[in-house]
């Protein structure tokens, strides 16, 4: 925008970004390819991205570089932490796991959103106005605040927010006594004096702040170790389908790992796994992020390669149309790699739909088509 015009401030001096000391952008990190889409051989789609493995404070692996994210909606187990023992004797356990929640909105989802708080209480929620996150069909819906992914979450801060005692006027705000609350859950795992570099507004109105992929994996290996200190792990696994919701990527990992994992799923571009797993006593956290955002059916390939070699079987994401996924090794720790083999990225029950047509080497033999 024109300087000097109004709102001009707002907006970035330049285009091409501006340096600032100790935030590396996209452009400055080590991205590695997770995998690529093939069709009869050719490449046509790699997918870029990092993966970090810890254990309690350990790193274990690391694919892709440090990068430093958001770790936006991946984060709500660790929010309502800070309000847990409030809230564990007043909400159900559909009502708890809403409340870690990125739901589609589908009448399951606002049903429990709403049932958290009274309906005179139901101004207070300030969530944006939106429209059901996944619909079969023409979406005619008048968008409204119960829609959007995160109701449950704001829901639960609200009620937890009166039983503390905490204003609930300005809850999205970064100066609240909730986002100090959050801070204190963050700080448990990464040290008293930790910081974030940087606090942006997510996509809900709730304070973000920005971590690396090391260090969400650090937080989501603590899920492991805490999990019966609270609720959250139990809540997620007793109603996987609230957590996400039909055919997402997080609810189906609940589902296949039989308590095991719990799995969070958030923009842009991130999977959060805290992974249960004998060879790990200090827990496991696993965390994906996606270089150019989110892309659902990427990261489920990648997901399923981490939790099969961990002797965990997810089903394949919908089938790619004519191409292949072919995994990069490096998306697991070396000593694990060979097992990646036992994991294929496709299906054999339709080869109607995925076979070759035609073999052009037959053609070419034969001299087909040239001119003389």
């Amino acid at each position: 925008m024109t300087p000097g015009r109004p709102g001009s401030a707002v907006y970035p001096k330049t285009v091409l970004g501006e340096k600032h000391a100790g935030i590396p952008t996209g452009r400055d990190v080590a991205w590695e390819p997770l995998l690529d889409y093939r069709r009869n051989d050719v490449s046509e789609t790699t997918v870029h991205g990092a993966v970090a493995w810890a254990s309690g404070d350990d790193i274990v692996h690391s694919f892709g570089g440090n990068v430093l994210c958001y770790g936006r909606s991946m984060m709500k187990p660790f929010m309502i932490k800070g309000l847990a023992p409030e809230l564990d004797s007043v909400l159900t356990w559909k009502q708890k796991a809403i409340a870690v929640a990125s739901h589609n909105g589908d009448t399951e989802h606002v049903a429990a959103a709403q049932s958290i708080l009274s309906e005179q209480e139901h101004g207070l929620m300030l969530t944006p106005l939106d429209v059901p996150l996944v619909q079969f069909g023409r979406q005619v819906r008048r968008r409204r605040r119960w829609y959007h992914c995160c109701s449950g979450e704001h829901a639960a801060l609200l009620r937890g927010c009166r039983l503390k005692g905490w204003n609930r006027a300005g809850y999205t705000l970064p100066q609240h006594p909730l986002f100090d609350a959050y801070l204190q859950v963050l700080r448990r795992t990464l040290g008293a004096d930790w910081e974030p570099l940087r606090v942006a507004r997510d996509g809900c109105g709730l304070p973000t702040t920005s971590n690396t992929v090391n260090e969400l994996a650090r937080l989501y290996a603590r899920l492991v170790t805490e999990k019966d200190e609270d609720w959250v792990w139990e809540a997620m696994v007793r109603h996987p389908d609230l957590i996400g919701g039909f055919n997402r990527l997080d609810s189906s990992i609940l589902k296949a790992c039989d308590g095991k994992v719990i799995a969070k799923e958030g923009a842009d571009g991130l999977l959060g796994l805290a992974i249960e797993h004998p060879d790990y006593p200090k827990g496991l956290g696993v965390v994906i992020k996606i270089a150019h955002g989110w892309n659902s059916q990427a990261t489920w390939y990648v997901a399923r390669a981490v939790l099969g070699v961990l002797g965990f079987d997810l089903r394949n994401p919908y089938s790619l149309h004519r191409q292949k996924a072919f995994l990069v090794p490096g998306v697991v720790p070396p000593h694990l790699v060979d097992r990646l083999e036992e994991h294929p990225t496709w299906n054999e029950w339709d080869p109607d739909e995925d076979r070759w047509y035609y073999d052009y080497s037959q053609y070419r033999d034969s001299g087909f088509g040239r001119m003389s």
